[in-house]
């Protein structure tokens, strides 16, 4: 059975949604081929089930800053519960709804390049159907958990970000291997609902080693004060789990070995292209696949391929996939009518990135870190701000601690980056992506006044320790 569209997506995560829909928007016909949930690795395994199970911890900790107020035990069950119910109980029902209201042809099974401007299907019945795209092809497949060959550690079967977010229950004894994103949100969610004895196994010397060194410095110090064993500069040497589902034994490089309930590995991801059928149009399935700035494949001379999102390297963040998907559809349907195309930004390096690491404190940054913004040449000047100094954190709660930080280039006097650490802090983060994208000169900032009392004068601040 042959089917044609002007445009295929194989993965109906939220990239691939988003090509679909402005594909469409465009003028296009499309299919999109998925073979788990429509809506992805995000709506049903990281972003949404990992922030449901971060906010309570958040809110106890928002709550025990403020005198006057007392907060009991956490309903573990409760929790679970809002997860799931966040999750859509791992139906895609919903999604299935928004795709053919596109509309959109959602094709279930595991699709495979077969050829140029061919997928085939392997369909959930076991059968197969093949389909033809007048117009491109667009992978966004996402990306995989990696787990380092340490010997005994795949036979453990240990955790990924994929079970830890679905947990149907919290371990007692929670062992972390990793320093990163996902390992820092996980054991303080696991933390926070019962696992009483977690430990942070860590490789390099710092959390979280691609923001600024204070911010993982200070979630280090905040892990260690409510109770997560922080341990950096170890590597972990063989695992054993003699009994499936029972106690694993990490043998560690330093000290004796360390026994838990359970074992998390969050070491990295790593482009999902295995398996895609790319060696049937002469590529390599080994490594991302290489785009230029319309997300358009660059080893391939007929120009009809197209990677979005994490499978092609770029930057491995939802949002940022989303908007790549954006850019990605526009640009297939002009091409298709023979119009100009829409103006891009660079994405190659990812500076106007915002990410926000969801810990308590809260981490956020966009643009680039100060070591960045030297290795790059910029003549750099470096401005720091303890937010807790701001009235409006003051008022949230005692002990309020944050800090804030604007790396600034000196000769065209616009930012370069910004980092925030702070309880709430998240939500700082959007007027210092505007003003990093946007390349808004500080004379001019300094005309943006922020509301008293709120954390956001935080802003005056900075721009008053600069000198304006």
């Amino acid at each position: 059975m042959a089917d044609e569209f002007d445009v295929i997506v194989i993965g109906a995560g939220p990239v691939g949604e988003n090509v679909v829909d402005r594909a469409v928007r465009g003028g296009l016909t499309a299919a999109i081929v998925e073979e788990r949930l429509a809506g992805g690795e995000c709506s049903y395994w990281a972003c949404v089930p990992s922030k449901a199970l971060l906010r309570p911890i958040d809110l106890a900790g928002e709550v025990a800053r403020v005198p006057g107020l007392s907060l009991g035990p956490i309903d573990v069950a409760a929790v679970l519960a809002r997860r799931d119910e966040a999750v859509s109980n791992y139906d895609d029902a919903g999604q299935v709804r928004w795709l053919e209201s596109v509309p959109a042809e959602l094709v279930r099974g595991r699709g495979r390049l077969d050829g140029p401007k061919r997928v085939r299907v392997t369909t959930q019945d076991g059968g197969e159907r093949v389909l033809t795209a007048r117009q491109a092809v667009v992978v966004a497949t996402g990306s995989t958990a990696v787990v380092p060959p340490v010997p005994g550690l795949a036979e453990a079967a240990p955790w990924v970000s994929h079970d830890v977010t679905a947990a149907k229950s919290v371990p007692g004894r929670l062992a972390v291997i990793g320093g990163g994103v996902v390992a820092c949100e996980m054991a303080q969610a696991m933390h926070g609902l019962g696992a009483r004895q977690t430990t942070l196994l860590v490789r390099g010397d710092s959390l979280l080693g691609r923001v600024e060194p204070f911010a993982g410095e200070m979630l280090a110090e905040s892990f260690t004060e409510v109770g997560i064993d922080v341990r950096t500069s170890i590597d972990v040497l063989r695992v054993e789990r003699p009994e499936p589902g029972g106690p694993v034994t990490l043998h560690l490089s330093e000290g004796p070995p360390l026994e838990a309930d359970e074992l998390l590995v969050a070491t990295g991801r790593r482009p999902a292209t295995r398996d895609l059928g790319l060696d049937t149009i002469g590529l390599s399935d080994k490594g991302p696949i290489e785009v230029d700035d319309s997300m358009r494949v660059t080893a391939l001379d007929e120009g009809w391929l197209y990677a979005v999102g994490d499978v092609n390297g770029r930057v491995l963040l939802t949002h940022m996939g989303k908007y790549q998907a954006r850019i990605c559809g526009d640009v297939i349907a002009a091409r298709a009518r023979g119009d100009e195309l829409p103006s891009m930004r660079d994405l190659a390096g990812g500076y106007g990135s915002p990410q926000v690491v969801f810990t308590d404190p809260q981490i956020c940054a966009v643009g680039r870190t100060e070591e960045m913004a030297r290795a790059d040449g910029f003549r750099v000047r470096v401005v720091d701000y303890d937010m807790g100094s701001v009235t409006g954190a003051y008022l949230l709660g005692d002990n309020y601690r944050g800090r804030a930080r604007a790396v600034v280039d000196e000769d065209r006097k616009v930012l370069l980056g910004v980092t925030f650490v702070g309880p709430g802090a998240a939500e700082l983060l959007h007027a210092a992506t505007i003003a990093v994208t946007a390349e808004v000169p500080l004379e001019r900032l300094w005309h943006a006044v922020p509301s008293f009392p709120t954390v956001s004068e935080v802003w005056l601040r900075l721009l008053e320790a600069y000198g304006l």
